[in-house]
């Protein structure tokens, strides 16, 4: 945020979000876990109905931001 790029718009490699049915999720986060690389594996939300199909999520603060479409370009990736 400091150089005005937003995390949700920045590639950001090496990550894995699964959804996965409620009703599995916990035997899904035991098999990550397994694996080294999933060792920190954690459930981070939760979806629900939506009659308008907004994304949102909430902020570190408590409060609740729209997840939208990316306007521009995403930035390439710098290796």
């Amino acid at each position: 945020e400091f150089l005005g790029l937003d995390p949700l718009y920045v590639a950001n490699e090496g990550k894995l979000i699964a959804i996965v049915d409620p009703e599995h999720a916990e035997t899904a986060l035991a098999v990550l876990r397994t694996h080294p690389l999933g060792r920190e594996a954690a459930r981070i939300g939760v979806c629900t109905a939506d009659g308008q199909h907004f994304v949102e999520l909430e902020t570190g603060f408590g409060g609740r931001r729209i997840v939208d479409w990316i306007a521009g370009e995403q930035l390439p990736r710098i290796c």
